[in-house]
């Protein structure tokens, strides 16, 4: 910024300050992550809690991605730093377990390839649904709505560049999500003996894909409104949260073994 221009200097300081301290809380959470599987001797991923770490770190990349390539998106990072903050918390207090051994089920190859592309798609669309809650609270701005939380929105990215990151990302994550899927009943029959079930989980994760599928169907179809397509991400994602936590605590199943 111009040198005699000190709310944008202070805006500029501000910004690098706020990006350099994601950087080190990134770095920290990558070691967290890291450590955990040293000290378990194994890939992290053997529980919710660490599956959670997992995923929460992919979505904190996936923002630095988006921040480096999107510079007017910067104020995303606010908010999907708020929602990573909310699942560790949920992560740490709740979900917690000490280091220990897999289970035999997941003492598996299938372990690095199902889990982990199912990481990496939870911790896109993370991003994702943060981008299309911010989208619709900026369109209710825009509208002129004044109930919270739509003055929010004045100080948000454009509707139309938060409505075409939504979709980037989650076109990104869609394709990783669907291989997670895949993997998980190829891995289904080579412990269980069949490709599908109907286990709670996998339920979910066949409502997350068709929901997610609905979106970007949605969004490709010229006569849908783009705050309609906007609405199926985030149910999209409340689906993934269900498939997350509800499943694992309210269903009994072939998955239950996951913690």
């Amino acid at each position: 910024p111009p040198a005699g221009d000190r709310p944008a200097r202070l805006a500029w300081l501000v910004d690098r300050v706020a990006l350099s301290t994601l950087l080190l809380a990134v770095a920290a959470h990558a070691a967290t992550t890291v450590t955990r599987g040293l000290a378990a001797q194994r890939v992290p991923w053997g529980n919710m809690y660490e599956f959670l770490l997992s995923a929460t770190l992919v979505g904190a990349v996936a923002w630095l991605v988006v921040r480096f390539r999107h510079p007017a998106a910067r104020h995303l990072g606010l908010y999907v730093s708020l929602a990573n903050l909310v699942l560790l918390g949920l992560a740490g207090m709740v979900l917690y377990v000490p280091v220990g051994p897999l289970v035999p089920a997941l003492d598996s190859y299938w372990l690095l390839i199902h889990v982990a592309s199912a990481a990496t798609a939870t911790g896109i669309f993370l991003v994702g649904f943060v981008a299309a809650v911010m989208y619709l609270i900026r369109v209710g701005h825009d509208r002129q709505k004044t109930r919270f939380p739509y003055p929010l929105g004045a100080r948000m990215p454009a509707a139309a560049t938060l409505e075409r990151l939504t979709f980037r990302v989650h076109a990104f994550a869609f394709p990783i999500w669907t291989f997670a899927v895949i993997a998980g009943a190829i891995w289904a029959e080579a412990a269980w003996g069949r490709y599908w079930d109907w286990d709670p989980k996998e339920v979910w994760s066949f409502v997350s894909w068709i929901v997610y599928a609905g979106y970007l169907h949605a969004r490709a179809t010229p006569h849908v409104r783009r705050t309609t397509a906007a609405w199926l991400a985030v149910v999209g994602f409340l689906t993934m949260l269900m498939n997350l936590f509800g499943v694992n605590f309210f269903f009994t199943g072939l998955h239950s073994y996951a913690g």
